[in-house]
């Protein structure tokens, strides 16, 4: 038992390693985009996209559900609790992987606002952001 807790532990670790380092790569694409006059052959739409497809995905996947017992997936299929019984049973501890996460996520929100005012993009993008 010892033994998976550990494994599990060092699973986490990794995942979480890749999502930082992926967090960071979305940082460095938007700074980029977002640096003063750049060319427009800077403004790749696909890496604008998987950004904000990445932001999206953590923000209700991972911080979400971090901040707000609410979102939360019950990994036992326990039975179901009102939204009140989950912030009830909820601890105010927040892993500080997941706090430099959203750190990031928010500076990722913030450059890409930036975006927005500096160069036109596509209506499906506009609403996915």
């Amino acid at each position: 038992n010892n033994d998976t807790e550990d494994e599990e532990r060092l699973w986490r670790d990794l995942i979480m390693e890749r999502v930082t380092k992926s967090a960071d790569a979305c940082l460095t694409a938007i700074n980029i985009m977002t640096s003063p006059n750049m060319p427009k052959a800077v403004y790749i739409e696909d890496v604008i996209e998987r950004v904000i497809q990445y932001t999206k995905f953590h923000l209700q996947n991972t911080v979400y559900p971090q901040y707000d017992p609410v979102y939360r997936v019950d990994p036992h299929g326990g039975g179901v609790l009102s939204s009140k019984a989950k912030r009830a049973k909820c601890s105010t501890h927040k892993q500080r992987v997941i706090v430099m996460l959203y750190n990031k996520v928010c500076d990722i929100v913030s450059s890409l606002s930036e975006l927005l005012e500096i160069q036109l993009l596509t209506d499906t993008t506009i609403l996915q952001v």
